[in-house]
């Protein structure tokens, strides 16, 4: 289920997949606490992915990897992409430069204290760039659209 149109850069870079079965909980297979609150900036997350670890062309890794990250302020973001970033957007990186999610990452998860807080969804095309960081889609700004969701599917 799509939440409207979505065009890089947009708003509603989200959308939810209905299984054909219910997936079968076991240690490598877990739900994800949606969280109750959006993260606070400073706040320390993890994104993960089997994205590119340089914007040098190179393979996807055979392993997923995790990066430290973290929630930059919207304020600060909204000076950074002063064109492309909304309200239902969140910044999360490293300021320094160095670390972040890369090609290939995108629809991975941001998870701050055990809760979902944001999806991957775009950054520039030169990953880890200082001053640069990553943009996701902010969940917590989504709560009543995947709850109405599940519920109506």
């Amino acid at each position: 289920v799509r939440l409207g149109e979505h065009n890089i850069r947009d708003d509603n870079d989200i959308m939810l997949i209905k299984l054909l079965t219910p997936a079968n909980i076991n240690s490598n297979v877990q739900p994800m606490e949606l969280p109750t609150t959006c993260p606070s900036p400073g706040e320390k997350c993890t994104v993960s992915g089997w994205g590119m670890t340089s914007s040098i062309p190179t393979s996807f890794p055979n392993a997923l990897h995790c990066a430290n990250v973290s929630i930059i302020s919207s304020e600060r973001c909204r000076t950074i992409y002063p064109r492309y970033f909304t309200k239902n957007m969140l910044c999360a990186g490293v300021l320094e430069g160095g670390t972040d999610a890369c090609q290939g990452d995108s629809g991975g998860p941001l998870v701050c204290s055990g809760k979902l807080q944001g999806i991957v969804s775009w950054g520039t095309q030169t990953c880890a760039l200082p001053n640069k960081p990553g943009v996701y889609v902010t969940i917590c700004n989504y709560i009543n659209w995947i709850q109405k969701t599940i519920n109506n599917n």
